[in-house]
């Protein structure tokens, strides 16, 4: 068995769908091992494209989904991607959870919804997904598993949610300065919320099954949401940061509970920098002032996020900080760079010091210090090694 992180090396939105599809064949399993459904990695299906969310990014080559411990799922929003795929693909995913893997509640993601807009304009930056709040309600004893609901009805699954709303939600709500008032407010009161909440989650959980065993894969791929900048200790740009850890501490830690060893990590970057989101973008520019940039079909404005924006790479020394730090003390046998949308600006990385051609890397002394291969992609499906890598 083969096993590969691939990992965002930026802000998020990289290309980790495109990278993780063209690694994968029908004896990959795939690992969602940090967030939940707020992910958004585009794939290109034959003329389809196709956004995953909470499936692997590999399922369209037959590759199965495995919900790491630390992943965080979202059961109610499942249904709408599961049938999706069905229809694209003909054919339903294959869906395992680790037992222990915690769910996201919709008290969840009402409260995530309501702190993030009594913030007005100082938002985080968040999606309103509510993962953050799922990880602090578990950490706080009040957690649901997907064991619970592979073993609950929905009538049980609605009586428990009514307990954490009845025992839990007052506290954090006080934390957090928010009143149980407005249109966030009202719907943590409304008893038929979590009785469809809990239907639908029972409904969907039948989809999943049980992780039992590893050893029928030939290899497997990590999959990352979001990028190392927004790690949860990347004290650089808090509080703009995700409530996980982004790199290879979840794939490592999974690694050690199964009985496996990683074997690489592809750190994935655009040939420039984006960001969906609030908080900082140094040297934040219009697209245009980048290349011939293609409109963003995955990252489209929203309430949350605002539109997703563009700047170049500040610095090769600055670019490899981060990756640097995930990789101190753990480096996996190989390090690999992959560089995605580069038939968007000429075939190079863009860089405020000047543009480093992407045939240039190898030779480059920051990258090749930290990398043993590369890859490229000049197109939103496919994906090369560099000549000689």
């Amino acid at each position: 068995m083969n096993t590969t992180a691939v990992i965002g090396a930026c802000f998020g939105d990289e290309g980790k769908g495109l990278v993780t599809d063209a690694l994968c064949d029908e004896d990959t399993a795939v690992v969602r091992h940090n967030g939940g459904a707020q992910a958004g990695h585009t794939v290109r299906f034959g003329e389809e494209r196709f956004v995953f969310h909470q499936l692997g990014s590999g399922s369209f080559r037959g590759a199965a989904t495995v919900w790491a411990e630390s992943f965080l799922p979202d059961l109610f929003k499942l249904w709408d991607e599961y049938l999706a795929f069905k229809e694209v693909s003909g054919s339903a995913p294959k869906i395992y959870a680790c037992p222990d893997t915690a769910v996201t509640l919709i008290d969840d993601v009402l409260v995530n919804m309501a702190l993030e807009t009594s913030r007005g304009a100082a938002r985080h930056g968040s999606c309103g997904m509510g993962i953050n709040e799922a990880d602090l309600r578990t950490k706080a004893g009040f957690g649901v598993a997907m064991a619970d609901l592979w073993g609950f009805g929905a009538e049980r699954l609605f009586r428990r949610m009514a307990e954490i709303r009845r025992e839990y939600l007052p506290k954090r709500l006080a934390a957090l300065g928010l009143a149980a008032s407005g249109e966030y407010g009202e719907l943590l009161k409304e008893e038929s919320v979590l009785r469809r909440a809990a239907e639908e989650m029972c409904r969907n959980a039948d989809k999943t099954a049980p992780l039992a065993d590893l050893s029928p894969y030939g290899s497997i791929v990590f999959e990352g949401a979001q990028g190392l900048l927004l790690d949860s200790e990347n004290t650089r740009f808090a509080p703009h940061v995700t409530a996980s850890r982004t790199g290879l501490d979840e794939p490592l830690k999974f690694c050690r509970r199964h009985g496996l060893v990683l074997d690489r990590a592809v750190y994935v970057t655009r040939s420039y920098l984006t960001r969906h989101g609030a908080g900082p973008l140094p040297h934040e520019c219009s697209p245009d002032e980048i290349g011939s940039i293609s409109p963003d079909r995955t990252n489209l404005p929203n309430p949350w996020q605002g539109s997703i924006r563009y700047a170049p790479h500040t610095s090769p020394e600055f670019f490899a900080e981060a990756v640097s730090r995930d990789l101190k003390g753990r480096r996996p046998p190989a390090a690999v760079l992959a560089v995605t949308h580069l038939n968007e600006t000429a075939g190079s990385l863009r860089f405020i010091s000047g543009d480093i051609p992407a045939a240039d890397l190898p030779a480059h002394p920051v990258f090749a210090e930290l990398f043993d291969g590369y890859y490229t992609s000049f197109a939103d499906s496919g994906l090369a090694p560099l000549k000689g890598h």
